[in-house]
């Protein structure tokens, strides 16, 4: 099979911060497979958590340059052996996110179907998308609020907190958001940004005002303190920063009560697959997000979207130029299309 690469920038319309730092754009790649005159695409977007993860695109097209070679030889339907291949060289998650995606895009176009029909799944399952709203000032944050109401119908709204400000520069946001919008479904993610102490008081206050869970309260270095504080918070914690894998669910279960997927972290639909079907063996709750991916790699966590509690896939849908087309927006629902693989078309204009 042939394997070609190249580099595409997104666009915040919004700049997002979160606890760790600010990103208004990043550089993706865009992985194309060609084999028997069909082309699988997926795509690869870096990402950074506590310097466990490749942080720029130079780095992940460095790995590429040494991959391809190695995988030129295998046939869009060795995924098996093309996944021990990738696991032996130890290469990035995004990569493998990449490699795993365009796998599965391939062998639904040879095949002339969606992931989801594949997959046997039904789309009317699927659960409305959250908004994200980075931390920010009250004002900031009712004007992104307004924004997002203006384009798509907002059912669940996401709070980005852990505000270097501190814990009353969160409240006044909540509050902010919770005195024009007091009904919409909320929930936090504090991306570890929070001390133990403050995440338990803040679990109290927030359920308070109506949020459904917290995510990520504390940094993955206090995992161990996890399970103390979901024995003291009246509100469900959930775990981003802190679970890449399926091992991952093993090792958290009796600590959280649900856990963010992401393809990036996962390595892509393969793993994701087996990450949800054992946290719903350990009754856990489960939620996809994103990083700064484009509808290609949105789309393909849509077509798994049957399966989640609760979807973070709104990446896409802040970036001035995201150079793909795939799953739509209905009713707040980010619903697969009927195209076969992936369903994900491409403009150059973006």
């Amino acid at each position: 099979m042939k394997l070609t690469v190249q580099t595409f920038t997104v666009h915040k319309k919004f700049a997002l911060q979160i606890s760790r730092g600010t990103t208004a754009q990043t550089i993706n790649i865009w992985l194309r497979i060609q084999q028997d005159n069909i082309e699988g695409w997926g795509e690869a977007s870096p990402f950074s958590i506590d310097q466990t993860e490749i942080k720029d695109s130079s780095q992940l097209l460095a790995e590429f340059e040494q991959l391809i070679p190695q995988l030129e030889s295998f046939h869009p339907l060795q995924r098996q052996e093309i996944s021990t291949k990738l696991q032996a060289i130890k290469v990035s998650s995004a990569i493998q996110a990449s490699v795993d995606m365009a796998l599965h895009d391939w062998l639904g176009k040879k095949a002339g179907l969606p992931l989801w029909q594949i997959w046997g799944l039904n789309r009317d399952r699927i659960v409305p998308i959250s908004v994200t709203i980075g931390i920010s000032s009250p004002e900031q944050a009712v004007a992104r609020l307004k924004d997002w109401q203006d384009s798509l119908e907002v059912k669940m709204i996401k709070l980005k907190l852990g505000s270097p400000e501190g814990i009353p520069a969160d409240k006044a946001m909540v509050q902010a958001i919770r005195q024009v919008d007091p009904k919409t479904k909320l929930t936090v993610d504090a991306n570890g940004g929070w001390r133990f102490n403050d995440a338990v008081y803040m679990s109290h206050w927030l359920a308070e005002h109506g949020v459904e869970y917290i995510e990520q309260p504390l940094p993955v270095a206090e995992d161990s303190k996890l399970v103390t504080l979901s024995a003291n918070s009246p509100l469900p914690i959930f775990v981003d920063e802190s679970c890449f894998t399926s091992s991952d669910i093993l090792r958290l279960a009796d600590s959280v009560a649900g856990v963010n997927l992401k393809i990036m972290k996962t390595g892509g639909l393969t793993e994701a697959i087996k990450a949800i079907q054992i946290a719903k063996v350990c009754g856990l709750k489960i939620m996809f997000g994103c990083y700064s991916d484009s509808s290609l790699a949105n789309t393909a966590m849509s077509h798994l979207a049957p399966w989640a509690d609760y979807l973070d896939l709104d990446s896409h849908l802040n970036l001035i130029d995201d150079p793909f087309q795939g799953a739509t927006i209905k009713e707040g629902r980010l619903v697969p299309n009927n195209l076969p693989g992936l369903g994900v078309n491409y403009s150059a204009e973006g």
